[in-house]
């Protein structure tokens, strides 16, 4: 166990008392085919949810692009998972154009967009924040997700197909919970993001929706087991694996989900309708 994960299991030794052990009992649904004819751009996804996505994706039929900055990560990724990559930095919002017509080239068309890339600077509250982290967590977060969802639907337009578009935005369970960091604040202008382009777009074809998970087992948070999965801090009691989170975002972008539309889907076992409360 390293340092990290000590101080972890001490802070909630403090706040709940003797250490108890959280694992997750998850059942993954056999694949199917439920995405056969998706077509699929996840940004971000050379690690993490990312690419417990993507690998998701591709096990149910559908076609799947893989990016992010990284180049090395994401050759390792697109082999593991049999999908093809490009480099993209969302900060990098002139390329963007480049970017969405390289990956319609490369999937023979797009029809579904998952905007993953994000960061998390784990600021410790409000007069922690300098202008710097504020910046590079809302271009990354928010300006990222919004101007490539621009050049998606600009593309989509000219389109001349009948097939519906999904978007999906990955929000976080604090984004719906009183958080005053940029993070959580940035989240937050996602979700009301997704709810006024399902509404301007509902009779265009499209379908746009938010999952905001827990937090969940990546990079951003450090190293976690799976064999201990309590979470000593935030709203929820337990971390979260990428790949249960990546099932939902499965049938989020399946034709079984096809009523959903503008909605933020939490996954975090209810724990923020209890927040809300205390």
């Amino acid at each position: 166990m390293n340092l990290s994960s000590k101080i972890k299991h001490i802070i909630s030794f403090l706040l709940h008392g003797e250490t108890k052990h959280t694992i997750a009992n998850i059942a993954y649904l056999q694949p199917n085919n439920q995405l056969k004819g998706k077509k699929i751009i996840v940004t971000g996804g050379g690690r993490g949810l990312g690419l417990a996505m993507a690998k998701k994706f591709k096990s149910e039929g559908a076609e799947v692009l893989i990016a992010g900055r990284n180049e090395k990560t994401l050759q390792s990724s697109a082999v593991e998972i049999g999908c093809s990559y490009l480099v993209l930095d969302v900060q990098d919002i002139d390329s963007f154009n480049s970017f969405i017509d390289d990956a319609d080239r490369i999937l023979g068309g797009i029809n579904c967009l998952v905007n993953n890339a994000g960061i998390s600077l784990h600021e410790n509250g409000f007069l922690e924040v300098n202008p710097d982290q504020f910046d590079s967590q809302f271009d990354t977060n928010l300006r990222g997700a919004f101007f490539l969802t621009q050049r998606f639907i600009n593309k989509k337009q000219k389109d001349s197909t009948e097939q519906t578009k999904n978007i999906l935005f990955i929000s976080s369970e604090t984004s719906i919970t009183a958080d005053e960091r940029p993070y959580g604040l940035s989240k937050a202008a996602l979700n009301s993001l997704v709810q006024g382009l399902a509404y301007r777009y509902v009779n265009d074809g499209y379908r746009i929706n938010a999952l905001a998970p827990g937090v969940t087992v990546s990079a951003m948070i450090g190293d976690v087991s799976e064999d201990d999965l309590t979470c000593p801090y935030g709203v929820t009691s337990r971390y979260y694996l990428p790949e249960e989170v990546a099932e939902v975002a499965c049938f989020l972008l399946s034709d079984a989900s096809n009523c959903i539309n503008g909605q933020i889907i939490v996954c975090n076992e209810g724990k923020t309708i209890n927040a809300r409360w205390k």
